[in-house]
């Protein structure tokens, strides 16, 4: 026999407001990148009882899973932090109308005026992205300063972006940039142009030579790239292959 109305109600209410915290802390740690219980916990004003509840319930939803922090340095004593990442389902659940509408205007684009007018017009998008992000990258900084400005910039407008040393290969040495979020992964999933252009920038903004490693749009659940500063002669620079640098890099690129 069905309850009473204003029960029913309720409980109703009370659901949808759940799902709508749940939802709010699914899209920060989508904006953040990987994130801490004690970070989403603080940013969101919620007790950490409660948003230990909303990250096992992301878990079960497949929204959301958890990964052991990587660190850089001597963190010191204690056990790792787990940090709780944004899954491919997860993305989708927030991106995937948006990506549908834009991947079907690059179809037409490219139906109607062929594949260079897609790469044309990703050039045209990120030329933007390079005219703000110039100001931040002085070139005449050392190249671990330069990398660490950019991912900055890149966490700024949303792209979770980490920066750390890179493996070094031979005579090479340099470093890495992480971008755990990508908002147009699922269109650079069929027009790799936006990522090609996106490097390019990366390569014109750091005044060195860039390689992508690893995109989401690719399934690898992060962007890397690779930033190469170069120690000894120009041969040894021409040595350094990029599948070499790929299958130094890659557990990392994908860990």
């Amino acid at each position: 026999m069905p309850g009473p109305a204003c029960g029913a109600y309720d409980g109703a209410a009370g659901s949808r407001s759940e799902r709508g915290t749940r939802g709010q802390v699914a899209r920060l740690i989508l904006e953040l990148g990987p994130s801490t219980a004690a970070t989403l916990g603080s940013r969101l004003g919620l007790t950490p009882a409660a948003i230990r509840r909303h990250l096992d319930n992301l878990i079960a939803e497949g929204m959301v899973t958890t990964r052991t922090a990587r660190a850089y340095g001597n963190r010191g004593r204690g056990r790792p932090a787990k940090v709780f990442v944004i899954t491919d389902a997860g993305r989708s659940a927030f991106e995937h109308t948006y990506d549908d509408l834009a991947t079907s205007a690059l179809r037409f684009l490219a139906d109607k005026a062929g594949p260079q007018a897609v790469t044309e017009f990703a050039r045209r998008q990120v030329a933007d992205l390079e005219s703000r992000y110039r100001t931040a990258v002085d070139t005449s900084q050392e190249l671990t300063d330069r990398v660490r400005a950019l991912a900055e910039a890149l966490s700024a407008d949303g792209y979770a972006a980490s920066a750390g040393p890179a493996p070094s290969i031979g005579a090479t040495t340099g470093e890495q940039i992480c971008q755990h979020h990508c908002p147009v992964a699922h269109v650079a999933a069929e027009f790799p142009q936006l990522c090609e252009a996106e490097t390019e920038a990366f390569g014109r903004l750091l005044g060195t030579p860039v390689q992508r490693l690893a995109t989401i749009a690719h399934g690898d659940g992060i962007c890397t790239t690779h930033v190469t500063g170069i120690t000894g002669n120009s041969a040894a620079q021409e040595a350094v292959t990029t599948r070499d640098i790929t299958e130094e890099s890659g557990g990392l690129a994908t860990s």
